[in-house]
């Protein structure tokens, strides 16, 4: 049977739309027969993913974000009742590709097709927040916070749009008091900042989850919380640098947990792989599936700290 690929030519802003061509010729070059299936909306990925899947497509190849990816991401959890999800292939047309870059993938839509084409998988971890799946990162706090404002930005394109985001995001200085529980531990108190990761980098620019790994059965989860806006825009820096030295920042911890729920004195955004929730949450609660996605690798380690 062909490949399914679902292209989401919003992602980039409308640039994958413009590069569509370009990957097909790729693809075709590669040699991949596959058949097309576009988004018009947004979720819809979710839908043509699950319905790649009980069609008996393999792989299902995402063409688009990180947003694109998890929603097929999602489509094929629930077409597979959370067992293995077959096989996934990646064509990255989005703006910051993190999931491209931390799985060691290139960017080159040429390379991209030649990955896929050759077939060499490598098992990842499937989170879930709730009832939504993830594969790459999800947040609660002023990361979503910071992906709203982002959003709004118009005047500046690309990866610097999330730092501009980020600088305006911290000024606001958003806290919530909070209790946190995982496997080993708990916290109570005030939070700016509660992400987590299946790996390390988000944002195109920020590894918010430094020592994550996909592959380790785990979620890590960072959270912090400074007194002023100040105070974290010095930490800011260290969070665009892969030795994570951040964490070691006062207010910040790292855990390593195979699950962790999170409860707010007031809702909060909240977002999986960039992709914001339709409405803020006051709790939620974090699962591990170890090893249930298969996703088309390089022969090439993963980057940023997980190398190390």
């Amino acid at each position: 049977m062909p490949a399914k690929v679902i292209l989401n030519p919003y992602s980039n802003r409308w640039n994958a739309q413009k590069r569509w061509p370009e990957a097909e010729i790729a693809l075709k070059a590669a040699g991949i027969e596959f058949s097309l299936a576009v988004s018009d909306y947004p979720g819809q990925a979710v839908e043509l993913g699950r319905q790649a899947a009980l069609d008996g497509f393999s792989p299902v190849i995402a063409a688009g974000g990180d947003g694109t990816i998890g929603e097929v991401v999602n489509g094929l959890a629930q077409a597979y009742l959370e067992e293995h999800m077959g096989i996934l292939g990646i064509m990255p047309l989005g703006t910051a590709n993190d999931l491209a870059y931390n799985l060691g993938l290139p960017l080159g839509l040429m390379d991209a097709a030649k990955i896929i084409a050759a077939g060499r998988m490598r098992p990842l971890d499937v989170c879930k927040a709730g009832d939504r799946y993830f594969i790459n990162n999800s947040a609660m706090g002023l990361e979503p916070y910071i992906t709203k404002i982002q959003q709004e930005i118009t005047w500046v394109k690309g990866i610097p749009r999330y730092l501009v985001a980020a600088i305006q995001g911290i000024l606001h200085h958003p806290t919530w008091q909070a209790r946190v529980e995982w496997d080993d531990g708990h916290y109570e108190g005030p939070l700016s900042l509660i992400s987590v990761g299946n790996a390390p980098r988000t944002g195109g620019l920020f590894f918010m989850a430094p020592h994550a790994d996909p592959s380790d059965g785990k979620l890590t989860a960072v959270l912090a919380y400074k007194k002023t806006a100040l105070d974290t825009l010095l930490v800011l820096p260290k969070t665009l640098s892969p030795k994570g030295t951040f964490i070691y920042s006062e207010g910040i911890r790292e855990i390593h947990t195979t699950r962790i729920r999170i409860e707010l004195e007031r809702p909060s955004p909240a977002h999986c792989d960039g992709e914001l929730f339709p409405e803020e949450v006051d709790s939620l609660e974090y699962v591990i599936l170890p090893g249930r996605l298969n996703v088309l690798v390089s022969g090439e380690d993963m980057k940023s700290s997980v190398r190390n």
